[in-house]
């Protein structure tokens, strides 16, 4: 480590490795103060479902629809939703709880070229992260369980930590929910056939850390009924 250390150090000047480093520390202090907003604000927001999905689907998509139906249906069911804030999905899933009356949480990425927040979510319930990781924790910590439509990296990336979570006890199991059949159907034969039964790099039981549904109503009912088994309360 010493040696690596001094051969970055070795291309600056003194002062700007001081520079580099001071800017360092300070980081923490940027991170610590996104965590206590989003601690402060997600604590009073009650049971929530997030959904996550790509921010490119448009609102003629059968996925922007079905979106919209869960989350309204949700609310009905007594739930709140959390998204990433952003457009597509995100978008149908925050107008879904408007239009039920239920609470509508975004939090939003500050990305270069994208996102701006959209219009549905609650006012008091925004909130802005500069860094991905902090707001993953607030996705996996205040919601009851988790609903994904089709997406790209970024839905895949929150998918597999959610399930890499509870496959490894850092938290307690919830629904996972894969939305859209046709979209996920090769990716859980891939992973049924050649990670569990080709390679045995996940055990069979790991098969049953999701569920995958075709409709809203499907979905509302995968929540209801694993939460029929407890008293409803958040997570924290």
């Amino acid at each position: 480590m010493m040696a690596e250390e001094e051969r970055i150090k070795s291309a600056f000047a003194e002062k700007d490795w001081n520079e580099i480093k001071t800017f360092d520390s300070w980081t923490i202090f940027k991170v610590m103060a996104e965590f206590v907003e989003g601690f402060e604000k997600m604590s009073k927001i009650g049971p929530c479902v997030s959904i996550f999905g790509s921010a490119r689907t448009s609102p003629g998509n059968k996925y922007f629809k079905l979106a919209e139906e869960i989350a309204f249906k949700l609310t009905q069911s007594g739930y709140g939703v959390i998204t990433g804030g952003g457009p597509g999905i995100m978008e149908a899933a925050n107008m879904g709880a408007r239009k039920g009356g239920g609470k509508s949480v975004g939090l939003n990425i500050d990305l270069p070229h994208e996102q701006g927040a959209n219009m549905f979510i609650d006012s008091d319930k925004l909130i802005t992260f500069n860094h991905f990781f902090v707001r993953k924790v607030m996705f996996v910590k205040y919601a009851q369980g988790f609903i994904v439509l089709p997406g790209g990296f970024g839905t895949f990336d929150e998918l597999f930590e959610a399930i890499t979570l509870i496959q490894t006890e850092k938290i307690g199991k919830f629904p996972i929910i894969l939305a859209g059949r046709n979209y996920w159907k090769g990716l859980i034969d891939w992973i049924k056939e050649v990670m569990l039964e080709e390679e045995k790099y996940i055990s069979p039981g790991d098969m049953e850390f999701f569920s995958i549904i075709d409709t809203a109503d499907e979905a509302v009912e995968k929540i209801n009924s694993f939460y029929s088994k407890y008293l409803l309360s958040p997570n924290f």
